[in-house]
């Protein structure tokens, strides 16, 4: 990755600052505020920016993402979620899994995107405020248009069925449950209203009484999750959304199943991609990461021939001329450089809230900060391209925290770097095992 710093623009707010703090000290991703930590993330921009943009213009895009364990992929594909939400598409982050989500089922794929669906003005589940916001624009549309009073409920049933006609060319039961939802939500029968909204969230075992009065059958099956798909963007646009961005994440899980289980799946990878590319989900942008290992391995993308062929990416550049166009794209991780980098960029938002701001900057120099990040990759290996997680947990909750709290703190004379097996990630516990460092207190020059 490239060491540049990422830009700050302005003062950053202290609820924005403190959630990012929060989160680093935990050892997590951020769910917000990505951009302030996106660092080497600036020469993927212009062609994200304008793949997002086609999706909200009504095109589709599917991307695939690579890297190592910890080279980032989680972070990029929030940070790329954050920029979808600035222009107000909904976003989903499905993490794929043989228990929980198992990909050749595409009902349980669709049921885990409405139950993550968010927007930036809703947590998840959104899909009841979508629908919602649905349905109030068709009320606040004849009132625009001048309607009379008297006249509200016919031309709102009038647009309801417009509406519902589109909706019904893709997923004929969506529609249906849609306004068996407006019905019950009318007569203030919440329960079957509540039910109703399941059903169309993919879940299954809804009461026989609320599907009837819905007047649809069954559960969602695996044919049926497509047309869903359709029904659901359909939705969004006509409430004021420009899109959809889907996250299926840790694809590479998919080499560890039963090989049954793992051809079911890559075939439906396979259709999805096919979907996407045949104009089927207009404002869905559909991204999924992996590992190298599953993208060139025999367990996995070239286990299936047309899926391969699908995803194929010259790599045999230098990553510095990676097209960012690609259908593939790759993480190189970070560097000792990059590494130091964004622990000055955190260093510096820290300070920003801290007591005493010219303290923490002078206590936690760029030196020490360069000492501290060669010293967790040390623990794990050498292995900097795994080491950002760590390494920022331990600058914020052992050292910045510390300087901030106590006025004679110095962790040059009173820390002592250690890193045990409790606090590491699976990743991070076989880099430490390769070097012997496990739970081995590491005194920083």
């Amino acid at each position: 990755m490239s060491t540049d710093r990422p830009e700050r623009t302005g003062p950053i707010g202290a609820a924005r600052r403190r959630d990012v703090i929060d989160a680093l000290r935990r050892g997590a991703v951020p769910e917000s505020g990505l951009d302030l930590l996106a660092t080497g993330l600036d020469r993927f921009e212009a062609a994200l920016d304008a793949e997002l943009d086609a999706v909200a213009s009504g095109a589709s895009v599917f991307k695939a993402v690579r890297g190592e364990y910890g080279s980032g992929k989680t972070f990029f594909t929030r940070w790329l979620g954050e920029r979808a939400k600035r222009r107000n598409f909904a976003v989903a982050e499905i993490q794929v899994s043989e228990t929980e989500t198992p990909l050749h089922k595409l009902e349980t794929v669709y049921r885990r995107l409405t139950e993550r669906l968010t927007t930036s003005g809703f947590p998840p589940s959104a899909l009841r405020p979508v629908v919602d916001a649905w349905f109030y624009a068709l009320e606040e549309d004849p009132l625009a248009a001048g309607a009379a009073e008297e006249d509200l409920p016919d031309e709102v049933e009038r647009l309801m069925s417009a509406r519902l006609t589109e909706v019904s060319r893709h997923a004929p039961s969506f529609a249906t449950a849609l306004r068996g939802y407006r019905t019950a939500l009318t007569s203030g029968d919440e329960v079957t209203a509540a039910a109703v909204m399941a059903w169309l969230g993919g879940q299954p075992h809804v009461a026989a009484s609320a599907r009837k009065a819905a007047g649809v059958r069954g559960d969602l099956d695996h044919f049926g999750a497509f047309g869903f798909l359709q029904g659901l963007l359909t939705v969004l646009r006509d409430s004021g959304h420009k899109g959809l961005f889907v996250v299926l994440d840790e694809v590479e899980t998919l080499q560890r199943v039963r090989s049954d289980a793992r051809d079911k799946a890559l075939n439906a990878l396979r259709q999805l991609i096919d979907e996407v590319h045949s104009g089927r989900f207009p404002g869905l942008y559909l991204l999924i990461t992996g590992t190298p290992a599953f993208y060139e391995g025999q367990q996995g993308v070239q286990r299936l021939a047309p899926l391969a062929q699908r995803l194929a990416t010259d790599f045999t550049t230098d990553p510095r001329f990676d097209n960012p166009r690609a259908v593939q794209v790759r993480l190189s991780g970070f560097t000792q450089d990059s590494l130091v980098g964004l622990g000055i960029t955190i260093r510096d938002l820290y300070a920003d809230g801290a007591r005493d701001l010219e303290r923490v900057r002078a206590v936690v120099d760029d030196a020490y900060i360069a000492e501290l990040a060669n010293a967790v990759g040390g623990a794990l290996g050498g292995r900097v391209g795994v080491a950002p997680r760590l390494f920022l947990k331990k600058l914020v909750g052992d050292v910045l925290d510390r300087v901030d709290q106590f006025d004679d703190f110095d962790p040059r004379l009173h820390y002592a770097l250690t890193v045990k097996a409790a606090e590491m990630s699976e990743v991070e516990l076989n880099a430490a095992a390769a070097a012997g460092a496990d739970g081995v207190e590491l005194e920083l020059p």
